[in-house]
């Protein structure tokens, strides 16, 4: 994230590129129209020549522990009280997307996880959509006692 070059939103696709991310691989993840234009905002005000996010030093990017702060602050102007980290926005992505019933495998290539496994653990914290499913015993019609008739 905090690598992201202006060049890497790529407007026509909807998507971003992410160069070396998480397992040190390069993927591409989608990009919302509302972000687009909160990024389009961004690039008007700061002019950012290459990086989209530049460091102090406006030849290199942000570094993580300055994104870190900016979470951390986001979250307290949010007065979110649970421990909050940039991984965090990761884990909140995957779990709405799987409590709107979107398929775990879809998921799996979002995140870009070589192993179901990996994505897997996400459906740990989904409680809502644990909650929604019914059990096929539920679906039967309800059974009623019946009488052994007796033998002729």
């Amino acid at each position: 994230m905090v690598a992201l070059k202006v060049a890497d939103i790529d407007s026509q696709r909807m998507l971003l590129r992410i160069e070396q991310g998480k397992g040190r691989k390069d993927r591409y993840a989608m990009l919302s129209a509302q972000l687009l234009e909160l990024l389009r905002d961004w690039w008007r005000i700061a002019r950012p020549a290459v990086w989209l996010f530049p460091g102090r030093d406006p030849m290199q990017p942000l570094t993580t522990r300055q994104f870190n702060r900016v979470v951390h602050a986001a979250a307290a102007a949010a007065e979110i009280e649970k421990r909050v980290t940039p991984h965090t926005l990761r884990q909140s992505f995957a779990t709405h997307l799987l409590e709107q019933n979107i398929d775990v495998r879809v998921i799996q290539v979002l995140l870009g996880h070589a192993k179901l496994d990996t994505t897997a653990i996400y459906t740990r914290v989904a409680t809502n959509t644990i909650r929604a499913v019914m059990s096929p015993l539920d679906r039967l019609a309800p059974l009623t006692a019946r009488r052994p008739e007796p033998p002729a």
